[in-house]
């Protein structure tokens, strides 16, 4: 799947605002114009903060349901020192956000 269609996916699960800030974009409207076929490309450091997003955004809705994974994207997370999903994307804390994922997934199996 293209980066086109991933900030399609993300600006419908999340919001085109939370989409552009969990992608570290000071302009708040410029996740509808990477989502366009003719628009400008996301730059290499937003492109896996999307990626990675998108990741995170499908495991935990296909666990959790939609609604609950958009709320676990804005809350505070224990597994992130309290920060949220959105605010660890920003910061790259790639691997951070894997093992949360991880523990909200993991809860649903086992809990």
């Amino acid at each position: 799947m293209g980066i086109r269609e991933i900030v399609r996916r993300l600006n419908a699960a999340l919001g085109p605002t939370l989409v552009a800030g969990l992608a570290g974009a000071k302009d708040q409207r410029i996740s509808h114009k990477w989502a366009r076929q003719d628009g400008p490309e996301p730059n290499p450091a937003a492109t896996r903060r999307l990626m990675d997003g998108y990741r995170a955004w499908s495991e935990v809705s296909q666990s959790q349901g939609e609604h609950a994974a958009r709320l676990w994207f804005i809350g505070s997370n224990p597994w992130l020192g309290e920060d949220s999903p959105v605010e660890a994307l920003m910061d790259d804390r790639f691997k951070d956000i894997r093992a949360a994922v991880q523990a909200m997934t993991d809860e649903s199996i086992t809990g």
